[in-house]
């Protein structure tokens, strides 16, 4: 069984099957194990979901699975022989990637129409907006509320146990705001949103403490693939130690949502500290098949927390504004306003994911066109592409 070193784990376990035979590989879980688990491809009820030892992304061919130490040895040994078990990880916890404030990074131009971030993409000259496309943001859920987004085409799903969408913590609302935002505030601030008229799915795979887990992360994906989100923006993951394997499972999935049409963009992490220390890119944006985002200031620079390919594992594949980013924000959080600026790679990652969905209403670009798109188009920095990839995203 693969599993992560160093990182919190659930207690709970992933089980990639074989996506030619789903139903074969819940057979077999029963069958060497005694694990029954549901599948969302079926009507059944919470009650019923509750009562399996699991369930099963029928999108994603995907389980999760509660197992004893001896179930765990039964579904690894049968992972490591020929049939439709193929992997056997732990379950992850997750965190909403924040960064600390540095106040020296106070933007230095002009932010009274639009904001720093959507200049230097350019989506304040493009003239794509998003319309038709649908964006997901997997976070801490949205500001339902929130007056910057009235008259928006807003769907959204809670996949946290007994919280609602509605967002306690404030992280989703300003990853939202920065992806598919409004260029005209209704407080009369500077316009921050890249994609201003996508659709936006906004699903709540963190809590209102900003933690969730890779279930959570998976059942949104499935989500956001059977809506026909052409993206799915990610601000979230897990520190992981230079040379972990990524995982299979996820990039499994990833590969998956590819040939459904759909691109997972991930943030890289903020754990470095520059130029001391640069921290290897984090899950689950370590996988190959997601597109991982590092961030830059105001200058171009790297970031100083942003993470960077340090080895074979993982790599930063494009950078975006991730430093002094004003967005929205959920009004009830300690009385903060209806914006905030704040920074992190889970800014910078928003910004990309809005381009993307630029990209795909202007050339109605798809999974790995669209990969392709954002790298070919991304302005060079002079800086290593083990800390910017291809270089700042730019919209068409």
């Amino acid at each position: 069984m693969s599993q992560p070193a160093g990182t919190e784990t659930t207690g709970r376990y992933l089980v990639l099957l074989d996506d030619k035979s789903v139903a074969a590989g819940a057979r077999e879980m029963n069958r060497v194990a005694g694990i029954r688990a549901a599948s969302t491809a079926d009507s059944a009820t919470r009650a019923e979901f509750a009562a399996a030892d699991g369930v099963i992304f029928q999108e994603l061919g995907v389980a999760v699975v509660s197992a004893t130490p001896d179930q765990v040895t039964q579904l690894t040994r049968a992972a490591d022989a020929p049939g439709p078990i193929a992997v056997v990880e732990a379950e992850r916890v997750v965190h909403a990637y924040t960064a600390p404030p540095d106040a020296d990074e106070a933007a230095a131009v002009d932010e009274s129409v639009f904001t720093w971030g959507l200049q230097a993409v350019g989506a304040n000259i493009s003239s794509a907006t998003g319309k038709g496309v649908r964006l997901a943001v997997l976070d801490t859920g949205f500001t339902v509320a929130h007056p910057d987004f009235a008259g928006r085409s807003v769907m959204t799903q809670s996949f946290i146990d007994g919280e609602t969408v509605d967002d306690a913590h404030g992280h989703g609302t300003h990853c939202i705001g920065s992806s598919a935002g409004p260029r005209k505030a209704a407080s009369g601030g500077p316009g921050y949103g890249v994609a201003h008229e996508a659709e936006i799915y906004a699903g709540k795979v963190l809590s209102n403490r900003g933690s969730g887990s890779d279930s959570g992360i998976l059942a949104g994906i499935e989500w956001a693939i059977a809506n026909g989100c052409a993206v799915v923006s990610m601000s979230l993951g897990a520190a992981v130690r230079p040379g972990t394997p990524h995982s299979q499972i996820f990039e499994q999935a990833a590969t998956r949502a590819m040939a459904k049409g759909t691109l997972i963009i991930a943030a890289a992490g903020n754990e470095s500290s520059r130029p001391g220390r640069v921290a290897p890119v984090g899950h689950p944006a370590n996988c190959p098949s997601i597109l991982s985002v590092g961030a830059v200031d105001v200058n171009r620079a790297i970031a100083f927390f942003s993470c960077g390919t340090v080895d074979t594992v993982g790599q930063v594949d494009i950078v975006g504004p991730g430093v002094d980013v004003y967005s929205s924000w959920n009004s009830e959080n300690s009385g903060i306003g209806l914006h905030k600026r704040i920074q992190g790679t889970s800014m910078a990652t928003p910004h990309v994911a809005g381009v993307a969905a630029l990209i795909a209403e202007k050339h109605g670009a798809r999974g790995w066109e669209l990969w392709a798109r954002l790298a070919q188009t991304a302005r060079r920095l002079p800086l290593p592409s083990t800390d910017v990839g291809a270089g700042l995203v730019q919209a068409p």
